[in-house]
């Protein structure tokens, strides 16, 4: 087996298992599949920890894990399938910030994991063994990454920075309803 080789077959592990996991997790929100809650139950659940409107985050970060980690998987649009998983993951690990690093206490661990694996495959591209491979790379260009990462980091700090907006509200009305 030649260094090739071994590479193409290393990326279409992290791929398969980085993908799978995160598209597992999509049609948790998506579909309810899983023992997920589907729209309707994740939006709910969205709303509670600050990202509003719930029903609509519950769609953008399920389509992102799901279309993310199928294409991923897929090995097909891989800078874009990453940056895509990799702000989905972002958004997640804001939630658990306050808990830590590590998972085990709830902290962002699993999902910083997660989205560093996406960035790589984005990054370090498919490998032979994929899609973009078999279609020349069409939608897998040197140009693509940078674009996907800034498309994403600019969606993710708004998004990001509007649950932190709506938190920090909640907790001013909430010190002011004691102090009343």
């Amino acid at each position: 087996m030649t260094c090739y080789e071994r590479r193409d077959l290393g990326l279409l592990l992290l791929r398969l298992g980085t993908g799978g996991v995160l598209a597992a997790h999509g049609a948790q929100k998506l579909f309810g599949w899983f023992g997920g809650g589907g729209i309707e139950g994740t939006g709910q659940f969205m709303e509670t920890i600050g990202y509003a409107p719930g029903k609509a985050s519950a769609r953008a970060a399920g389509l992102a894990e799901t279309g993310g980690g199928v294409l991923l998987a897929l090995g097909l649009a891989t800078p874009a399938a990453g940056a895509a998983a990799a702000g989905a993951m972002a958004g997640a690990a804001a939630v658990h910030a306050p808990s830590g690093f590590f998972n085990q206490e709830g902290g962002y661990e699993y999902a910083a994991s997660l989205g560093l694996t996406a960035a790589g495959l984005a990054v370090a591209g498919p490998g032979r063994l994929s899609l973009d491979h078999a279609l020349g790379h069409t939608v897998n260009r040197g140009w693509m990454v940078p674009v996907a990462f800034a498309a994403t980091a600019a969606a993710t700090a708004v998004t990001v920075g509007a649950r932190s907006r709506r938190l920090r509200k909640a907790r001013e009305g909430a010190q002011e309803t004691l102090f009343e």
